[in-house]
């Protein structure tokens, strides 16, 4: 699922009337916009800007359909409007709704909140909204949910996961609005899935960290297998988080705004090293075409497809494939589980020991019975 939106604010001036469009750095929205003439960047607002005029229309609707799967939203006094192609806009919400959700933005951000959690939420809750055609937040009852949950989740079959967030996000909801109607509500969750981690072979590993001839593409992927990192851990990492002389890596307010050290090998320390005298990156680590902004997250997937291409790995996996095998060669190698939880940044060891479940090291021990026969 993607974890970003495009949103469209009316704005005027000088009798002019402008679309603000607010879209993260890196995506190809961003791209498309720097790509075309009529977009201009708003370094003051840190947005784009088109002035609308029905020569900007094609233009327009090429951005908002350039990624389907993303929801793009237009916002008017309040209000807040949904692309539905052929250059139409459908009201989501009444204006209460869109104020009792700003007010639960504004609360999340307080609590710092990441952004994505926030982005999460907030079209958890809105998309419940449209599909239920509510304009007051207090007309939600217990048959709204059951009906949401079947023609909309099932209907798509969107993950229990996502079930899960709808759950949290009005949860959440009910909490900050202080409405009565809503805290009556009985919000149950799904079950519980149990789904095993995906993980890759030491030689598949292997074979995917040596593929790329970037040098810089090779030490993110090997540095995300040799540390158990998240992507957005990566991307965040400044030339300061490098230890080398105790052979450390510093993760600053990860998932959970928690920070953590992880051991990183001797011969990373040297590539790294050969790396920065090379690159000299201003800011982040790892930078992209921009000096001083992060490697995007799109283009460091892509980096992982090219390398799963190369070494002819013919599974549908993921980059967050190689902190799961990371964990599980750790278990294998007979590391203790409350080690593996430190290094994963865990809150809780039940988390981590999903991974003993594909471990091999001990299944790989036990004798059929059909061996007996």
């Amino acid at each position: 699922m993607k974890n970003h939106t495009l949103v469209f604010e009316r704005a005027i001036a000088n009798n002019e009337t402008f679309l603000m469009i607010k879209v993260p750095y890196g995506t190809t929205h961003q791209l498309f916009m720097q790509q075309h003439k009529g977009f201009k960047w708003i370094s003051k607002q840190r947005s784009w800007c088109i002035e609308i005029k029905q020569e900007h229309e094609t233009l327009l609707q090429k951005l908002c359909d350039l990624e389907p799967e993303i929801p793009v939203y237009l916002e008017i006094s309040g209000l807040r409007y949904i692309w539905s192609g052929d250059y139409s806009w459908i009201e989501i919400y009444g204006k209460e709704v869109a104020v009792y959700l700003n007010k639960m933005r504004q609360w999340m951000e307080h609590r710092r909140y990441g952004n994505n959690t926030i982005d999460t939420y907030i079209n958890a809750l809105e998309q419940m909204f449209r599909y239920c055609g509510l304009q007051k937040p207090q007309e939600i009852d217990q048959q709204h949910l059951i009906d949401f949950n079947r023609g909309y989740i099932l209907e798509r079959r969107l993950s229990a996961s996502y079930q899960n967030i709808v759950v949290n996000a009005l949860k959440l909801f009910c909490f900050i609005s202080g409405l009565k109607e809503l805290a009556a509500l009985k919000i149950e969750r799904p079950r519980r899935e149990h789904k095993l981690p995906n993980v890759l072979s030491k030689e598949e590993v292997k074979s995917i960290l040596i593929a790329p001839n970037n040098v810089k593409h090779r030490l993110m992927l090997q540095l995300i297998y040799a540390c158990g990192l998240r992507a957005g851990e990566l991307r965040n990492l400044v030339p300061t988080d490098i230890q080398s002389q105790r052979q450390m890596l510093f993760i600053r307010q990860s998932k959970g705004k928690k920070d953590r050290m992880v051991p990183i090998p001797e011969r990373l320390i040297e590539q790294l090293r050969d790396y920065y005298r090379m690159e000299r990156p201003q800011n982040y680590l790892f930078e992209g075409d921009k000096p001083g902004q992060p490697y995007s997250e799109r283009s460091l997937q892509l980096v992982f497809r090219s390398a799963l291409l190369k070494a002819d790995i013919k599974k549908s996996a993921t980059l967050h494939w190689l902190r799961h095998s990371y964990a599980t060669h750790l278990l294998e190698r007979g590391t203790d589980i409350r080690y593996i939880q430190e290094l994963l940044g865990h809150s809780q060891t039940k988390t981590t020991m999903i991974y003993t479940h594909v471990s091999a090291k001990a299944i790989d021990q036990i004798r059929s019975p059909f061996e007996d026969l």
